[in-house]
């Protein structure tokens, strides 16, 4: 039975993800979409009503109504962070998600606004701050903090005893050592494995591996 009226704020992908994992697997009834009145392009979303941010307490009562804004990692994840604290000023309650696929210890320390999808691992004595997003697949290690505000991405590596500053980012495949502090606004790239700590807003990219100078056609031996 759904008991709870929720509002997803944005109308990208991940909105439509959003609607889709908290309509089957969840308590919360999505009643409709928001976004800024300057992004409002159509007024409706999967058969559901789009209003603009500004006027949505007009729309949708404060007092009966959660919200979850369904943004990504938009400006180290500023734009999420910044919409989650102008709905709860407008007097909302804020929604979380966690997935009943996922593996969530039982002393886990989960903030609020929260979005964890099916195949996550996260260990005992983990500790998740507010406005965190664990995309599929990741392996959170015991004694962990990930701090608010932060965006991992899937099939990240996360082990024992380390701490995520706040707003970062750590792209698919990830991979931190033991006893790690990454500091906040930290960009991770995928596949990138993290072997001591880190200063505040640093960035590691990714590099394009040279193509080989034989060809696949050459190298499987295949004629056409």
């Amino acid at each position: 039975m759904k008991s709870k009226n929720l509002v997803i704020i944005g109308d990208s992908a991940f909105a439509e993800i959003a609607h889709e994992y908290f309509d089957v697997d969840s308590d919360y009834e999505v009643v409709g979409f928001s976004v800024e009145s300057a992004y409002l392009k159509r007024e409706k979303m999967r058969g559901l009503p789009v209003v603009a941010f500004e006027d949505l307490e007009k729309h949708f009562d404060p007092t009966t109504h959660y919200i979850y804004v369904a943004t990504v990692y938009t400006q180290l994840n500023r734009l999420r962070t910044r919409l989650a604290e102008m709905a709860k000023a407008k007097g909302y309650k804020l929604a979380s998600y966690v997935s009943s696929r996922a593996f969530i210890w039982r002393n886990v320390e989960l903030g609020e606004h929260c979005f964890i999808f099916e195949d996550n691992t996260v260990q005992p004595f983990v500790k998740i701050g507010n406005n965190v997003v664990l995309w599929s697949g990741n392996h959170i290690g015991h004694h962990s903090t990930i701090r608010s505000n932060c965006f991992i991405s899937s099939h990240v590596v996360i082990s024992g005893f380390c701490d995520i500053g706040e707003n970062s980012f750590i792209g698919v495949n990830a991979t931190l050592a033991n006893n790690i502090s990454l500091g906040k606004d930290n960009w991770i790239g995928p596949n990138v494995a993290i072997m001591k700590n880190t200063e505040a807003g640093t960035l590691f990219k990714t590099e394009q591996p040279e193509p080989a100078k034989v060809s696949a056609m050459r190298f499987f031996k295949i004629k056409e």
